[in-house]
């Protein structure tokens, strides 16, 4: 008889629905992380990365960006990604970060990985935990109010393909927000974002969830792309969980069946997947 499990009924899923399938659509490593956070739960989740990442092709810009911190009043990073390559990419003999230099993050997981390099919290700008969203526009009511007349803002961002990300609607936004304030806003590209080569094993996942009753934990609208020729077909079976309100009208523009959203923490997720199956 298997012993009965150490952990608080608090922290597992009901045992409903500890057979519910999660698909994981985060890049590599993150999704590995987010697999093993539900599983912990009881959840039967697996990661299939929608989106790769790799460094920038061109290192010069990001060379550049250090050598001139001091210019800057405030870093703003898009992803735990951004801040991973751009310290990567610190020189060996580079100076303490200045002071008055701000590091900002559009949510705790981005803010963790700030701290994760060594920054301090109190350097960190982002939004409380309790935020309905954690996202560009989050942000701006955190620092917003400051007077950013005549700084520099670096927005330190992915790219994919030819097209980077600040075109999305919330990095647009943020930056048109900066600059009605008077900010100087500057860009460094720091990563790309690819689709990766997906093995029969993985085509043939997509296939099944479409009508097996798995779930898709979406947590970019870029990564839909690959989806529709990935392989193509109905998915007005199929089922997902976005972790953003334009990630979910992705999906429905894509033709997904039931989409609902949440909030990109453990619990909340495990919650939403709870109400899917109530």
């Amino acid at each position: 008889m298997p012993a009965p499990d150490s952990r608080s009924p608090q922290h597992l899923a009901p045992l409903a629905l500890r057979g519910q399938r999660i698909i994981v659509t985060r890049p590599a490593p993150d999704a590995e992380r987010w697999v093993a956070q539900l599983r912990e739960r009881g959840l039967h989740a697996e990661a299939l990365p929608l989106l790769e990442i790799t460094g920038a092709d061109d290192p010069a810009p990001l060379q550049a960006a250090w050598n001139r911190l001091s210019d800057f009043a405030a870093l703003m990073f898009v992803s735990g990604n951004a801040v991973k390559h751009f310290f990567a990419a610190r020189p060996a003999l580079a100076a303490a970060l200045p002071e008055q230099l701000r590091l900002m993050a559009p949510g705790p997981g981005t803010a963790r990985v700030l701290q994760a390099q060594g920054v301090p919290l109190a350097q960190i700008d982002t939004p409380a935990q309790e935020a309905s969203q954690f996202d560009s526009e989050a942000l701006w009511q955190v620092v917003g109010a400051r007077a950013w007349a005549g700084r520099r803002v670096l927005m330190v961002r992915g790219q994919s393909g030819a097209a980077v990300d600040a075109a999305a609607p919330g990095r647009q936004w943020l930056t048109a927000q900066f600059q009605a304030a008077g900010a100087v806003v500057d860009f460094v590209v720091v990563y790309q974002r690819r689709v990766p080569h997906f093995s029969p094993e993985q085509l043939k996942r997509m296939e099944d969830s479409r009508h097996d009753g798995s779930l898709w934990l979406l947590s970019s609208a870029e990564g839909l792309d690959s989806l529709p020729r990935l392989p193509t077909g109905d998915w007005s079976r199929a089922r997902a969980i976005a972790t953003h309100p334009r990630i979910a009208e992705a999906a429905r523009a894509a033709g997904w069946g039931v989409v609902i959203e949440s909030r990109p923490s453990v619990d909340d997720i495990v919650a939403s997947i709870e109400s899917l199956n109530t």
